[in-house]
């Protein structure tokens, strides 16, 4: 018979064995770095490469960071920029662990390493905006006083065993009360030009009717006078007509002027008027040569 006391230690040595081997291999995945320590204290270089690595047993352990580019967001700050300026700053920066035992020895997480940069990125951004415009800031050089404050960043981050990728000016704008001190002003004037543009228009429009009007008026008067002058060489050539037919046959004349006459008296409408039926204004009613006089009312009619 097997003795069992021997079954039971192999059986725990292979467990001690299992434990020790597994506690011996670590992996390292392709967004991971490494640094193995002993007791607190690095024993080799980072692992950097993905895969399966092995560590001594028990004793070694193993830090994990981050190798993908991290984020740190800024918390929005006051800068007061070279020409006395207020601006509202939000900012944020790119970062990626390039020394990672660098990096543990002096932030030792990804946490301490934001604090420590955030202090950071706010001095460069309050150093570098301090020693620009506000033109500069919003609309001129913003690329170039980027650029300058990740060169700052940079140097001052390396002793964190840190790479700032990039760094970025989310927004840049004067605080509230100055911009909605700045937003009156310009509505102002704005208000002031626009009042003067419609003054100035006003002016020309004015200008426009009085030349308009002023030859309107020339215009009339030029046509009321040609009007009077054509009037009155009609009126004398229809004298001189009047006068050539009077000549040429008076009776004629006469008979043509009283039919005129009666057509012009006796208008519906028009004012009425009391004759005598013997009067010379009826003559060619009784006398188609109208050379005698009108019969009195009531006379008898002369036989045929």
């Amino acid at each position: 018979m097997k003795n069992p006391v021997l079954g039971v230690v192999l059986a725990v040595i292979a467990v001690i064995a299992l434990v020790v081997g597994y506690s011996a291999i670590f992996t390292v995945y392709q967004t991971q770095q490494a640094l193995v320590l002993r007791f607190g204290e690095p024993r080799r270089a980072p692992v950097t490469e993905a895969g399966l690595h092995f560590k001594a047993p028990l004793v070694d352990s193993v830090i994990y960071l981050d190798n993908r580019i991290l984020d740190l967001e800024n918390p929005s700050q006051e800068v007061i920029a070279a020409d006395q300026k207020r601006l509202v700053v939000d900012a944020f920066a790119r970062y990626r662990i390039t020394d990672p035992l660098r990096f543990y020895q002096s932030v030792g997480t990804v946490q301490g390493a934001n604090s420590r940069l955030s202090v950071v990125l706010n001095s460069a951004l309050r150093r570098v905006l301090g020693e620009s415009s506000f033109s500069e800031v919003v609309r001129d050089n913003r690329e170039g006083l980027m650029h300058r404050i990740r060169e700052q960043v940079n140097r001052e981050a390396s002793a964190f065993g840190i790479t700032v990728v990039d760094v970025r000016i989310r927004r840049a704008d004067l605080p509230e009360a100055n911009s909605q001190a700045v937003f009156q002003r310009m509505q102002t004037e704005r208000q002031r030009e626009a009042a003067e543009i419609r003054a100035q228009g006003n002016e020309a429009a004015q200008r426009t009717r009085a030349r308009a009007e002023r030859e309107a008026a020339i215009v009339v008067a030029e046509a009321n006078s040609k009007g009077e002058q054509l009037r009155g060489e009609g009126d004398a050539e229809r004298n001189h007509i009047f006068a050539d037919a009077f000549g040429r046959d008076p009776d004629f004349f006469n008979f043509y002027r009283s039919m005129q006459a009666y057509e012009n008296a006796m208008k519906a409408g028009d004012t009425r008027f009391v004759v005598s039926p013997d009067s010379s204004f009826f003559r060619f009613f009784h006398d188609p040569a109208g050379t005698g006089p009108a019969k009195p009312a009531g006379a008898p009619a002369a036989a045929n």
